[in-house]
């Protein structure tokens, strides 16, 4: 009897996606979302890898905030439409908030991307890679950033008025994330290492009013702090009118709730915020930077200055470095104005010259650093715990609960002595201190 061979079939093997991200922490988050997704779908899926091979499928997600970072994003692009026409790369899809916001522009100028998505647009992504979305899903990632902190979204959009900034042009009104996925999704990165949140929104504290009838960051907080393994969570992109205040009480009352807030000031003159649509004023914003430092000693206060918003006089700029002076940020990033369409603000004259603007970020950045420096000379000889981020020639490089990944202060800690494990805590002495860096040695 004759036995017929079947002959077997290799499965198709699916192109691997390689994710770009670019712009903010946000988009870091949807990325990890997208690639949790794709994975979720037995799809390999890598992040900014550096090879490339011709059935790769590039998706990038792009930042549209301001003019560099747009450029940045064009750029990106282009680099990766040439190596399609090249033959380098199999497909190019493009998503985020600049291709939200300027699609219409990019598809008749950039014709050989293969696709152009908003920012809310996932199912689509998905489908468009042969890939469903699965809600069993919900709260898994796939991080790009270190195991042992992730950033952690809370609500997406915003319903301030701030007449500079498109964000909700490309992101729309914002919507708070139910607390129950949050808390889930918690507990899914803290068992697979996470030990620090860093929450983020386009503003923390509108947190809950769309959902629950109220303002219930200091709720989530609670709920988040009670996570097993979570050993800080950090607060990010508060905004100043309308703060509430008892996110403050919970911060004393929880250890693992880091002592530092994020509160992006954008300036100080009465001038200004008025026409910055900011709703507040200069003496609201000095008082609630006191109470705050008032009802928790210690805080570590990180503010975001713009310099050179239509019509700000010298005047204007002299009082805000004034301001800068008095109140000694702890940690201060500051940014020249971006004249962007469709925003209220462009309806001013943008009438700074490019380079006033770049001197008085540079005047501002050179106060901010005398001042870094000496809060920096008031922690020699004081002991820190410390969380390991990486090693990096002969220093463990860490960060303290007053410091956020990529933008604030770092602990260099001497690897020659005791090893530490990127990802652990260690408690460290500080001997040394520069501007912007403390230098220190692991005691037991």
């Amino acid at each position: 009897m004759n036995t017929k061979i079947i002959p077997s079939i290799k499965p198709i093997k699916k192109p691997k996606v390689n994710v770009i991200t670019l712009g903010c922490s946000k988009n870091i988050y949807d990325s990890e979302v997208l690639m949790g997704q794709l994975r979720g779908n037995q799809m390999e899926v890598v992040h900014e890898a550096e090879q490339v091979n011709k059935d790769d499928i590039i998706v990038i997600n792009t930042c549209g905030f301001i003019d560099n970072a747009k450029q940045e994003s064009i750029d990106t692009i282009l680099q990766y439409s040439q190596l399609k026409d090249e033959g380098k790369v199999g497909k190019v899809i493009v998503t985020g908030c600049l291709s939200e916001r300027y699609k219409p522009e990019l598809e008749s100028e950039i014709t050989n991307v293969d696709a152009f998505f908003g920012t809310n647009d996932l199912n689509n992504i998905l489908h468009s890679l042969g890939a469903n979305y699965k809600h069993e899903l919900i709260g898994e990632r796939l991080l790009t950033t270190p195991s042992h902190f992730a950033y952690f979204k809370i609500a997406e959009g915003c319903n301030r008025p701030c007449s500079f900034c498109a964000i909700p042009l490309m992101r729309g009104k914002h919507i708070s994330r139910d607390m129950n996925e949050l808390v889930n999704e918690a507990k899914i990165l803290a068992a697979n290492g996470t030990k620090e949140l860093i929450l983020i929104a386009q503003d923390l504290t509108y947190y809950g009013l769309d959902i629950y009838g109220k303002r219930n960051l200091d709720e989530l907080l609670r709920r988040l702090s009670d996570v097993p393994g979570i050993e800080w969570i950090r607060l990010q992109y508060a905004y100043p009118s309308g703060f509430p205040m008892e996110i403050l009480d919970a911060m004393n009352e929880r250890e693992n709730i880091c002592k530092y807030l994020d509160m992006p000031l954008q300036h100080i003159t009465d001038r200004m915020l008025k026409s910055m649509r900011r709703g507040i004023t200069k003496q609201k914003t000095i008082d609630i930077v006191n109470q705050i430092r008032e009802k928790v000693p210690g805080i570590a206060m990180r503010t975001t200055l713009i310099t050179g918003y239509p019509g700000e006089t010298e005047q204007d700029f002299e009082e805000m470095l004034n301001w800068v002076e008095d109140t000694r940020f702890d940690r201060l990033g500051c940014f020249t104005y971006s004249h962007e369409e469709k925003t209220h603000a462009h309806n001013l004259v943008d009438d700074v010259p490019e380079e006033v603007k770049q001197e008085r970020v540079d005047a501002i950045m050179e106060l901010q650093q005398g001042i870094s420096f000496e809060i920096n000379q008031e922690k020699v000889g004081h002991t820190y715990k410390v969380l390991v981020d990486r090693k990096e020639g002969d220093f463990f490089i860490g960060r303290t609960e007053f410091d956020s990944p990529e933008v604030d202060n770092e602990v260099l800690i001497d690897a020659a002595t005791l090893y530490a494990a990127p990802g652990s805590f260690v408690h460290v002495k500080i001997d040394r201190a520069e501007d912007f860096d403390l230098y220190g040695q692991i005691v037991k």
